[in-house]
């Protein structure tokens, strides 16, 4: 029989049980460890990703009143309540036991234990840790940052919803194209809460933050020890997301060397974390987006065309604002409503939205929704305007090119900022390493 991959830890100070245990669990567990004293129980959690831990009741001879089990169960609960605990106890203590049921303990079993029945109640208690984890998970990671989802009226976003929803249902790999700010964030995000896997994790992985040097620890984990660092074994973004959908943006920028990696990932449905020869498996549907033109990149022999084939089994496009204004009013409606909310103001209203549809919105729906929220921030009154002038070149729109424009947006952030590349980042909605690769590609 396959061992099933957890990390059992056995506390007791009797040597005969902690090996008995161990021996026979390690027939069904792929790595059990021991401790005879509790007081080591928080730094091995803290070492190590313990799946399940099994503890005895009582360590000091003559003392029978379970306390030392008690207590060890809320520390452990207070560094990691994800853990299932399983009290170990004799036939006297079985009323202590059902207490500690109460106070959150996972099952109980008698000394001496029927091997199946042990068997059975860690089993049992690795499914609930995995189960805890993945909540926990989904709680930290699943917390939207889609600004918006509406009902367009815009023919050309009306075909990409249409498109969006016969793919959802699918576990096809989905390329999403689009120049910053059209919402390639909130159509991933779309796909993922109208999928099969949407009581999952979703995980964003901004690609563009991340050096090249940070890449494969991040999306795939270490092992303790595996550089200097690296404290205790960890599992990567790419395994964490196991069951749910990774949306990999800006995967234009990965460097060739990283394009195999990916490649290799979504061939082969298999990773091993840095310093380990174990090969995970983990389930993930993908979607990849970024602005870049990747035909004319694989033109350059700046991207594997191999990796550009995989990844976009179905290809999207999703226009800019300026060719989706019938949107315009409705997306006004909802950042102005949600900026209300947000700095607790009523009855905000747009002056000159007729003026603003004549505007080009070089940075898309972000630039709208950041220049409603300055304007919320900062007005006195129920009625705002949009001054999009101070945004692109005192409004001075020469040209509708999309590198030319995004030159001109870089630029006049660094002046408005003083040159803070975190401040002008944060205006533009990028990364700091995001807005520094773009300056390099600009020269500035």
């Amino acid at each position: 029989m396959r061992k099933k991959e957890a990390r059992i830890l056995i506390v007791d100070d009797d040597e005969d049980i902690l090996f008995s245990a161990r021996v026979w669990l390690k027939k069904f567990f792929t790595e059990v460890f021991t401790l005879s004293s509790p007081n080591k129980i928080i730094p091995t959690i803290h070492e190590s990703e313990i799946d399940v831990i099994l503890l005895d009741m009582n360590f000091r001879r003559g003392f029978e009143d379970g306390k030392e089990g008690l207590y060890w169960l809320s520390e452990i609960q207070e560094i990691d309540p994800n853990i299932p605990v399983i009290l170990m106890t004799a036939y006297g203590e079985v009323e202590l036991a059902v207490n500690a049921l109460k106070k959150g303990a996972t099952d109980f079993i008698l000394k001496p234990w029927n091997n199946e029945k042990l068997y059975a109640s860690v089993h049992l208690a690795v499914d609930i840790s995995r189960k805890n984890k993945k909540l926990t998970r989904w709680e930290n990671l699943q917390e939207s940052n889609s600004p918006y989802e509406l009902e367009s009226k815009s023919p050309k976003m009306i075909e990409v919803m249409s498109t969006l929803k016969k793919v959802a249902q699918t576990d096809a790999n989905v390329l999403l194209l689009g120049e910053n700010g059209t919402g390639k964030l909130v159509m991933a995000e779309y796909l993922f809460r109208h999928s099969k896997r949407k009581n999952e994790p979703f995980v964003h992985i901004d690609l563009g933050s991340l050096s090249d040097n940070l890449f494969e620890a991040e999306l795939f984990g270490y092992a303790k020890g595996a550089f200097t660092d690296a404290k205790t074994d960890k599992a990567g973004k790419i395994e964490n997301a196991d069951g749910g959908t990774v949306f990999l943006d800006e995967i234009g920028n990965l460097s060739l060397h990283l394009q195999q990696k990916i490649l290799t990932l979504i061939q082969t449905k298999k990773l091993s974390r840095i310093g380990e020869t174990k090969e995970r498996f983990p389930d993930v549907r993908f979607i990849f987006a970024t602005n870049a033109d990747l035909k004319k990149l694989v033109s350059e022999g700046k991207f594997r065309e191999d990796l550009y084939f995989r990844i976009n089994t179905v290809e999207v496009h999703l226009p800019p604002l300026r060719e989706r204004k019938e949107d315009l009013e409705s997306l006004v409606a909802f950042f102005i409503k949600k900026y209300e909310k947000k700095y607790g103001k009523n009855n905000i209203t747009l002056q000159n939205l007729e003026q603003i549809s004549q505007y080009a919105f070089p940075g898309n729906i972000r630039e709208l929704e950041h220049a409603i929220e300055r304007e919320i921030i900062l007005s006195e009154s129920d009625f705002i305007t949009l001054k999009l002038e101070n945004t692109v070149n005192e409004g001075a729109i020469t040209s509708l090119n999309i590198e030319e424009m995004e030159e001109k947006l870089i630029n006049n952030a660094l002046k408005k900022y003083h040159g803070n590349i975190s401040a002008a980042a944060d205006a533009l909605g990028l990364s700091r390493a995001a807005l520094y690769r773009r300056m390099e590609k600009f020269g500035l």
